[in-house]
């Protein structure tokens, strides 16, 4: 019996942790670029009851006597599937039609990727950059922070399908200031959360690919005065929040019925 209780612990934990994600998942329905995540459990280990399973006569049988003790969290994995596009109008703001990231200069001086393409504009001197809600620069196909003088008149400067930012003073000429950095890498999934909806690459992930220069990868398309909504269905994390909490308390129930089976066993009288 007080396997029973040790395994409806490991429930509970499990289904706990399971519920702060989907908590997570519905806190940031309506951030933009976030992706959803999904909790996976394993089984523990297995107590073996009997080494050889026989039947009366002792012939063995094709089973083994085996208890399990339980599940625990392996992973919280990161859907990547395309967020919905959403119209802004403003001309700052990108959306990624693809499997691609934006890159950020963070101040430690490290890359950042993102799929939220919500851009601000912040001065540095006589120069304007372009830079995330962070105030985080976005860099280039160069690795530098995209910049242009504070003379250029913003409402003539666009984004191309291709990346490109472009400027436009006379409705004529068009001149590129830069180019966005695209990256993607072999496995999304392996990508450090940052706050900020920000991801930073691990060993797990393996190193970024420009798209910009791998003829390898099929390039994302930008959707100019869009950004990606979140991924996140509400109907779904709905029904997992249900599905959850009802998981948590029949492994309450488990616990309860063992400790009153316990209290039985205590009060025997010989």
């Amino acid at each position: 019996m007080m396997r029973a209780l040790w395994t409806g612990a490991s429930g509970m934990i499990a289904q706990q942790t399971s519920l702060d994600n989907i908590a997570n998942n519905l806190a940031n329905v309506n951030t933009t670029g976030y992706k959803r995540e999904q909790t996976e459990f394993q089984s523990l280990l297995y107590s073996k009851l009997q080494t050889k399973v026989t039947d009366h006569e002792g012939n063995p049988k094709p089973v083994i006597g085996q208890v399990g003790l339980g599940v625990r969290v392996t992973s919280i994995v990161s859907n990547f599937k395309q967020g919905s596009l959403t119209e802004t109008g403003r001309w700052l703001d990108a959306a990624i039609d693809g499997e691609g990231f934006f890159s950020v200069r963070r101040p430690d001086g490290t890359v950042g990727y993102t799929r939220n393409g919500s851009f601000k504009l912040g001065m540095s001197g006589t120069t304007v950059m372009l830079c995330n809600s962070d105030g985080y620069p976005v860099l280039d196909t160069q690795g530098q922070a995209i910049s242009f003088p504070a003379t250029y008149d913003t409402s003539k400067l666009i984004f191309d399908q291709f990346g490109n930012l472009t400027y436009n003073p006379d409705g004529n000429t068009s001149q590129v200031v830069a180019q966005l950095a695209l990256t993607q890498f072999n496995n999304p999934a392996g990508l450090l959360k940052l706050s900020g909806s920000l991801y930073q690459e691990t060993d797990a992930s393996g190193t970024p690919r420009l798209e910009a220069t791998d003829t390898n990868l099929k390039a994302s398309r930008i959707v100019a005065q869009y950004v990606e909504a979140s991924n996140v269905q509400t109907a779904d994390e709905i029904v997992n929040l249900i599905v959850t909490q009802r998981a948590y308390e029949m492994n309450s129930k488990v616990i309860q019925a063992s400790d009153e089976m316990l209290q039985q066993a205590n009060n025997l009288r010989s």
